[in-house]
């Protein structure tokens, strides 16, 4: 008996150790057929890593030609244009002071009629008032010298006239800007350069050019004022409004520009959204100079393509819309 023991024991040790080899071999093989582990399970994998392709949206949208008329939305070729470097000041619309006339009475004498009030139009030569001449006794007419608005009238019937004015007059065919100009802008602003004028609500713009630079500063700000004579043949800007002007410095013809409006921002990059029949593509864009009104395209997109130049934005909006029913 006792010597069967260690025979038994001998033979449970052959065994295991059989069963361990050819546990091994199975291993062994399955790690040759897939020494990456490439055998896990995919979808436990993109789920771990974000999947292995991009899951972002497309990043345009298709819009029926009724949706893009609702919206407003309006396209154009991209082509060359105009960049303006400009600065821009502020400044207040008053009178032409060489067009504005003070009417005062010839002889002194006692006002004996008042034809004309403050807003009323006249022509040269109509008759404003009339005056008894205390020399003569003979009653004469005081007649405006020019054409346009009475803005002040100074006396009334049975008034004495003398040398003060009677009516002042001004025709606001034209008007007056002045412009304050900022101590670090003086030296590059010269009379002769074309000022673009827009009112501060944006109703009204028009254009002029620089005809004065004041030889003085005011005081308090050490601003030089620079005067621009606006044509307002239809009356649309009146004395006293506050207004913007862009002091045009240099211009120059670039290949290729859109409109500033077109230009949105998605992902940290500047784009426009060409369109390709009813589709609205985006596409990044490399800008250079611009103004108020274009951008240079550098890189991305050619003359001749056909992008949305107003209501940009709304494009932006459904294809983010798109995007997020696609991550549905």
């Amino acid at each position: 008996m006792n010597r069967r023991l260690p025979i038994i024991f001998v033979l449970a040790l052959a065994l295991a150790g059989g069963i361990f080899a050819w546990r091994g071999l199975d291993i062994g093989d399955a790690a040759a057929e897939n020494p990456a582990g490439e055998g896990r399970d995919e979808a436990q994998d993109k789920k771990q890593h974000g999947g292995g392709k991009d899951e972002g949206h497309d990043e345009g949208v298709e819009l029926s030609v009724e949706s893009v008329a609702a919206a407003g939305i309006k396209t154009e070729e991209a082509a060359s244009a105009r960049i303006r470097e400009t600065i821009r000041l502020t400044g207040r619309t008053t009178f032409n002071q060489n067009i504005t006339a003070q009417v005062r009475a010839r002889f002194p004498g006692i006002v004996r009629e008042v034809k004309k009030g403050p807003g009323e139009s006249v022509n040269s030569g109509d008759v404003l008032a009339t005056v008894e001449s205390n020399e003569s006794l003979q009653v004469y007419p005081v007649k405006s010298p020019i054409s346009g608005v009475i803005l002040q009238r100074n006396t009334n019937i049975g008034d004495v006239a003398g040398d003060a004015p009677m009516f002042t007059i001004t025709d606001i065919s034209e008007l007056w800007v002045e412009f304050h100009i900022f101590p670090r802008d003086v030296d590059r602003i010269q009379p002769g350069q074309k000022v673009l004028i827009t009112s501060f609500e944006g109703g009204h713009s028009g254009a002029a050019s620089i005809t004065t630079l004041l030889p003085v500063a005011e005081a308090s700000s050490q601003t030089v004022v620079a005067r621009v004579t606006l044509p307002n043949p239809e009356g649309v800007w009146r004395a006293g409004m506050t207004v913007r002007g862009d002091v045009v410095i240099t211009e120059r013809q670039v290949p290729v520009a859109v409109k500033i409006a077109a230009i949105q921002r998605m992902e940290g990059r500047s784009v426009v959204f060409v369109q390709e029949g009813q589709r609205y593509e985006t596409r990044p864009v490399r800008t250079g100079a611009s103004d108020g009104e274009w951008a240079e395209v550098l890189e991305g997109l050619k003359a001749g393509e056909r992008y949305v130049s107003e209501k940009s934005f709304q494009i932006k909006a459904d294809i983010g819309k798109a995007g997020a029913a696609h991550e549905d």
